[in-house]
């Protein structure tokens, strides 16, 4: 019982602390920064091709256009070619 208890009290007090470490980062860049933060628009002029047309999160036409080309990626060519 007295093992189980120092084990609990010690994966939460490495899981804090790991919480704590990754949010310093975040409470730090706010604490000098006061007011509304202003950020430029990005640059997107280049998100115009088939590979990152991506309405679901995943680029949709690249990602067929690459499972199309997988057989005769993975099947041998015949010996008098195409």
């Amino acid at each position: 019982m007295k093992k189980t208890l120092t084990r609990t009290v010690a994966i939460v007090a490495l899981a804090g602390a790991g919480v704590l470490g990754a949010a310093m980062p975040a409470l730090a860049a706010t604490a000098d920064q006061p007011g509304v933060v202003v950020v430029d628009e990005p640059d997107t002029s280049g998100l115009n091709n088939l590979w990152t047309f991506a309405p679901l999160g995943v680029p949709v036409l690249g990602l067929l256009q690459s499972i199309n080309g997988v057989p005769g990626k993975l099947l041998p060519a015949p010996a008098g070619g195409y």
